[in-house]
């Protein structure tokens, strides 16, 4: 199993940039998809960027520009670096990862989430 723990997160104002982590723990090795979802109240949990083992990178279309989504050097822990931070990105930051490379086998697991909140 993996565990996933988010950091980062907390009050931002517009305009503002800041950079989430997701540490990775567990059997990591069979890791082959890390990706950040955000949900916001009211709306269904929605994807901001993936990165595969890869290198493969995919970003929502609200956030391609102002974001980067990056791997630590040892490629269990994942960043997202967002720039010109809008009050639309105020949700729940969620890191998520995927293992395995058989149906039988894949599995995802889900952090905690850590909270952004983009205010004046």
């Amino acid at each position: 199993q993996v565990q996933l723990v988010e950091s980062g997160g907390g009050l931002m104002q517009p305009g503002g940039s800041l950079r989430l982590s997701c540490a990775a723990s567990g059997s990591t090795f069979d890791i082959n998809t890390m990706a950040w979802y955000r949900q916001i109240p009211g709306k269904e949990r929605e994807l901001v960027a993936s990165i595969t083992s890869r290198g493969y990178i995919n970003y929502a279309a609200s956030v391609k520009g102002r974001c980067t989504i990056s791997r630590g050097n040892a490629e269990s822990t994942v960043y997202l670096q967002m720039n010109s931070l809008k009050p639309e990105d105020t949700a729940v930051y969620y890191c998520k990862a995927v293992s395995g490379f058989t149906v039988e086998n894949i599995r995802h697991y889900w952090g905690q989430g850590t909270q952004v909140t983009v205010s004046s």
